[in-house]
């Protein structure tokens, strides 16, 4: 997500106010542990997509200025995350060799399919593009004629990969009370379902877990309240998304601006690790919080 109105220098300064306020409140369920990386590489900012390594000791995240990068996490006996290394910052290229366009840089979702092919989708100029290699070429999605219909601030800022090799893709704003969701097989995008909304969140990024099911991230902004988060799965079937589940919520101040999400797991169960996006501004952070999934909320 780039700088928006609700986050000039006035949102980003209440948000910041707001997170220092929530340090003496109660710990979410299932919170395990937040982590603030303050010492990554040069440009380090406005992460929004993120994937980790099957053991949770590696990721890849990507910016919304079309930059990306690998790193490691060094944690304790608890697994708490304690310290983060990464290499620098790569821009994404397009077609050939030259990097992304100004203008068409906006990434915003983060997918990695079995094949280790990588699928990045973009919020402005709503499109998918998929990577054979990080490091290498882009090539182009086809992009549905129902991309254009999208906000172009609030597009496509979620894309997962299901174990079958089927991707999926949704907006941050709902249409109506749902967020339309499309799916791109065989060549061939179709959209056969929706997902509910559920107050005013915004649906911000989405993974599927080892479990099979479909987890997504949302975000809701109230002013000096700060950021609120939340990720509800669902059972993708034939029929539609059944079984949803509220796996984590947080109140308003207790994070900064999670836009990343990966499911994990390890001896103990399944993991969200999220990431904060910090708008490249001082007063927010770069921040990587972990949720244990076990008995849903509601």
């Amino acid at each position: 997500m780039r700088r928006r109105t609700f986050l000039g220098l006035s949102g980003a300064t209440v948000a910041a106010l707001a997170l220092q306020s929530s340090a003496g409140q109660t710990p979410p369920p299932g919170l395990i542990g937040s982590y603030t990386w303050r010492s990554g590489p040069k440009g380090l900012g406005g992460l929004s997509g993120l994937r980790l390594t099957a053991d949770g000791g590696g990721f890849t995240a990507i910016t919304d200025r079309g930059g990306w990068l690998s790193g490691r996490f060094a944690r304790d006996d608890a697994g708490q995350i304690t310290g983060v290394s990464s290499g620098p910052i790569t821009l994404l290229r397009a077609l050939g060799a030259s990097p992304l366009r100004k203008g068409r840089t906006d990434s915003e979702g983060l997918a990695m399919a079995p094949d280790g092919s990588v699928y990045i989708s973009f919020e402005r100029e709503a499109r998918v593009l998929r990577y054979a290699r990080l490091d290498g070429p882009a090539e182009n999605l086809p992009t549905p004629d129902s991309f254009a219909t999208l906000s172009a601030n609030k597009a496509l800022e979620s894309v997962a990969v299901a174990a079958n090799g089927m991707l999926y893709t949704l907006p941050e704003l709902p249409q109506g009370s749902q967020f339309p969701v499309w799916r791109f097989w065989r060549g061939i995008w179709d959209q056969p379902f929706s997902l509910p909304t559920r107050g005013s969140f915004l649906a911000v990024d989405a993974d599927f877990g080892p479990d099979g099911r479909f987890y997504l991230l949302e975000r809701d902004f109230h002013g000096l309240g700060g950021f609120a988060s939340r990720v509800r799965s669902f059972n993708l079937t034939s029929a539609g998304p059944k079984d949803e589940r509220v796996e984590m919520q947080s109140e308003h101040g207790r994070h900064d601006n999670l836009e990343g999400l990966s499911v994990w797991r390890d001896a103990q169960g399944l993991r969200l690790t999220m990431v904060s996006d910090d708008n490249f501004m001082f007063l927010q952070r770069t921040e990587f919080v972990e949720y244990r999934v076990g008995k849903a909320l509601v």
